[in-house]
């Protein structure tokens, strides 16, 4: 069977492998190959379309950028201003049958009376406690109780965060926060409760972008077409059967085989370990933890209710419904839906009943995705799910029970989310560097398995690190240092312009303090060198 020599190969095409390609290409140096075991790019931020017509993603994805870099390569793939959408978020919590504006934690005021005594002594007490606290939070629930205090975290971020992650928050680490939970103002929430006011536009994706066409995932596909063809192999010739980290070899379904001098990995770190039958790895990776993402999708026919208007996601931590998330996907793009005049007969209404009719009408139409989590510490009646999702929409005013329903959607994606687990850090501190050791650089939302660097834009520049560290011996700067990254410091897409990408630093002004002092770290952030399971 045919066999091919590179000098980095790269698994994967979602965004951390088409970021890899990209850099690689732009470098112009070394040789290499993309593969992927599916016929079209895209991964984890792939688009699903019904036969109706209707558009779902992988999960609620939204494009909002810390790198500049990443701003140039979308734009070169889909360069038009017509390609996009770009909308302010517009985001509520749902709660006794009230849409309180998002983040909960800085819109008490908004809550019932007794709701609101109760957040504000929790808030008082945490502010109280958190003058005198000389320790650091040991995971996210004393984090919650220390940020928030007990009153937000029994009413909303206690049981929210248990059907986002599927585990209780006492069993997750407080690392990965970052700029992702609103930490609230004493004085600020005091304030707003008394003059009655709301706070919003919190957080990085206050404003997003959206595709016009193909969804999330036309992105990535648009991204790859940038990519020269004989680069790329999809299918059978990019499945991978197995990987021989001592010969630097990896085998394909289809017979084929590829030696590398760099294999930069993309798929599950856990599933790597079983494709190279590395005991010692597979047994590492059984304490990584993560859990399954089921994405529902509701299409329906009429004028999108004024109950609902420009709303883009919504937050559901009560149990009068099985989803913590809902998407009003038909706001994001009028191509997320058939047009109007496409004529489709209705399925049913959404109380189960039959239709009046099965005669095709025309629309208008407009569409609902749901994110449901699942683990063994939260199990899912997998069996009625789509019925009992319909009936959580009815449980929460979303839709009405006489709704028609036009078009479903359901797909179970094992590995959803990389659990940011207690025994995490311990197990990655470990697990990279042997890989790395290996020359085996695995990237990405699963491959490094750390969530706070696991957006798209911060997956697609582990990608590019990963090129410049292999290449230039860079560092790896979204991998090593998400905070930093995140955080208010990083001035890159300001600085940076087009594809001049700088990559010792990033294009960052100023590198963490240890950083400026070695400009090497292991893949963990350390200077020391020293099949995963679903949570429990």
């Amino acid at each position: 069977m045919a066999h091919t020599d590179v000098d980095v190969l790269v698994i994967g095409m979602g965004p951390t492998g088409l970021g890899a390609a990209k850099r690689l290409n732009h470098i112009n140096g070394p040789s290499w190959l993309i593969v992927d075991s599916s016929d079209k790019a895209g991964g984890l931020a792939s688009t699903d379309v019904t036969p109706e017509g209707f558009l779902y993603d992988v999960g609620g994805h939204v494009i909002f950028s810390h790198y500049k870099y990443f701003d140039d390569c979308i734009d070169e793939a889909l360069p038009k201003d017509d390609d996009w959408y770009t909308h302010q978020r517009i985001s509520y919590v749902r709660y006794k049958g009230l849409w309180v504006p998002y983040p909960f934690q800085n819109n008490i005021s908004m809550l019932p009376k007794e709701d609101q005594v109760k957040c504000i002594d929790g808030v008082i007490d945490a502010a109280l406690e958190a003058r005198v606290a000389n320790t650091k939070p040991k995971n996210f629930d004393e984090w919650i109780l220390r940020n928030t205090g007990v009153g937000i975290a029994d009413i909303f971020m206690r049981p929210y965060n248990f059907k986002v992650w599927a585990v209780p928050p006492e069993k997750m680490q407080c690392a990965w926060l970052g700029e992702r939970v609103a930490a609230p103002d004493v004085k600020a929430v005091t304030r707003n409760v008394i003059l009655n006011k709301v706070a919003g536009n919190w957080g990085p994706n206050a404003t997003f972008r959206f595709p016009a066409r193909d969804g999330t995932g036309g992105i990535w596909i648009a991204v790859a077409e940038t990519i020269p063809k004989e680069k790329k192999r999809f299918g059978k010739q990019g499945e991978v059967t197995k990987v021989d980290a001592e010969k630097k070899v990896v085998s394909f379904a289809d017979g084929s085989t590829i030696g590398y001098n760099k294999l930069i990995n993309t798929m599950a770190v856990d599933h790597l370990a079983e494709k190279m039958g590395n005991q010692e790895l597979i047994s590492l990776t059984k304490g990584l933890y993560y859990s399954t993402t089921h994405v529902i999708g509701v299409g329906l026919r009429g004028e999108r209710p004024e109950r609902i208007g420009d709303k883009c996601w919504l937050y559901f931590p009560e149990d009068n419904c099985n989803f913590y998330r809902a998407t009003i996907f038909s706001n994001y793009s009028p191509y997320n839906q058939p047009q109007k005049d496409v004529k489709l007969p209705t399925l049913y209404l959404a109380n189960g009943d039959k239709a009046p009719s099965s005669e095709p009408k025309e629309g208008p139409y407009w569409s609902i995705m749901l994110e449901v989590s699942q683990s063994t510490m939260k199990p899912v009646d997998v069996e009625n799910i789509l019925k009992d999702s319909i009936q959580g929409l009815i449980n929460t005013e979303m839709i009405k029970p006489e709704d028609e329903i036009i078009s479903t959607y359901h797909r179970a994606f094992d590995h959803g989310y990389p659990t940011p687990s207690l025994e995490r850090e311990g197990v990655l501190q470990e697990l990279l560097p042997k890989l790395q050791d290996m020359d085996i650089y695995s990237r990405g939302r699963f491959g490094s398995w750390r969530y706070e660097v696991g957006n798209q834009d911060h997956s697609f520049m582990l990608g590019v690190e990963a090129v410049d560290a292999i290449v230039q011996g860079a560092v790896e700067l979204t991998l090593n240092y998400p905070d930093f990254v995140n955080g208010r410091k990083n001035t890159e897409r300001r600085l940076a312009t087009s594809f001049n990408y700088s990559a010792s630093t990033n294009g960052i002004t100023e590198l963490p303090t240890r950083e400026r002092a070695s400009s090497k770290v292991t893949a963990n952030g350390s200077h020391s060198r020293k099949s995963s399971k679903q949570i429990k």
